[in-house]
């Protein structure tokens, strides 16, 4: 349920409905807008009844049962588009937002050329992944909390943020002392202590669509964050599973303005999972921003043959500054 205040409330009149809130043992997550402020309400559905006595609180203009099973996530509880701000990039607002590096840190002079690369290209945010969950046990699992101390330290020397992937509850507060946003993988996407435990954090959180996902099971997995306290939550296709062998996932483009729809929050596109293969990645960014999305989670590596995990998907640093040059053309007839 959400609790739609009058223009005319006061501040004391938000925080008196909200202390009448947590009274009857709901949880309170207030909308401040610019003209309103809206407040839903999380808890017990079955006690929910007489939180329509809300109405009677000065202040209150009414009550609306929100229907969906994801509540914060819904449009309805939240006034306009969620913008996160990582650092001074704003993701969510106009200007379309771009993640890019390698799948895995493999050095720190490998990363800080990714570094200088992905910011001669235009992209605002590094990623890198420290912590790599793999299909195979004998596949390269990553560099760990070494890794995470080179994505800090060409973080300190390029002024760039990093976005990095945790996989464990217990990492959590080690990954995000590290990195600016952190990454739930598709293979998390369900791993609810995970997500939980994201929900504590006040980091950003870039959570990506499982594989078998559908678009209403990302949502409930972005409710659990949400109502865990993080209101810093975007949203990551990256391709589903099905029939097709062609590409490495299909991407479910018509995705995007479903989320859109639906949600308030950020809607990233990663073509290079989806594809798997380089030379259908350029195609499928520019996809990304003409239907809509938010920003891309791109794969670029100085020297994508030499790559110890996914070279194949991949751009090389000609062919990203490429990609940049047409999504930033393509951007500026779309979004302005």
């Amino acid at each position: 349920m959400i609790i739609v205040m009058k223009n005319q409330a006061t501040d004391k009149q938000i925080d008196e409905v909200i202390r009448w809130i947590e009274s009857l043992g709901f949880k309170a997550h207030p909308s401040r807008g610019v003209e309103r402020t809206i407040i839903g309400v999380i808890g017990d559905e079955r006690e929910k009844e007489g939180l329509k006595q809300a109405e009677f609180l000065e202040g209150v203009e009414k009550t609306i049962p929100i229907l969906k099973p994801y509540k914060l996530a819904s449009r309805e509880s939240h006034q306009g588009n969620t913008v996160i701000s990582v650092g001074a990039v704003k993701i969510g607002g106009p200007e379309f937002v771009v993640m890019a590096g390698p799948c895995a840190v493999e050095s720190e002079e490998q990363l800080l050329e990714s570094a200088y690369i992905a910011k001669k290209g235009g992209a605002q945010i590094l990623r890198g992944g420290a912590y790599k969950p793999r299909t195979s046990p004998y596949s390269f699992q990553g560099m760990e909390e070494e890794g995470l101390k080179l994505l800090d330290q060409v973080r300190l020397k390029t002024g760039i943020p990093v976005v990095t992937e945790v996989v464990n509850a217990a990492d959590v507060d080690l990954v995000e002392s590290y990195a600016d946003i952190l990454q739930i993988g598709a293979r998390n996407v369900q791993n609810f202590p995970l997500l939980k435990a994201v929900g504590r954090s006040r980091k950003p959180v870039l959570l990506k669509r499982g594989m078998m996902t559908t678009i209403e099971e990302l949502l409930m997995s972005a409710e659990y964050i949400l109502a865990a306290g993080n209101p810093h939550v975007m949203l990551c296709e990256r391709g589903i599973r099905t029939f097709e062998t062609a590409t490495r996932n299909t991407l479910d483009i018509s995705a995007v303005p479903v989320l859109k729809n639906l949600t308030h929050l950020p809607v990233i596109v990663d073509p290079s999972h989806a594809a798997g293969q380089w030379k259908y990645v350029v195609p499928l960014a520019r996809a990304a921003v003409a239907v809509g999305a938010d920003g891309l989670l791109v794969e670029m590596h100085p020297e994508p043959e030499k790559a110890v995990c996914d070279g194949a998907q991949s751009l090389k640093p000609e062919k990203f500054y490429q990609m940049m040059d047409e999504i930033r053309t393509l951007s500026a007839a779309i979004r302005h």
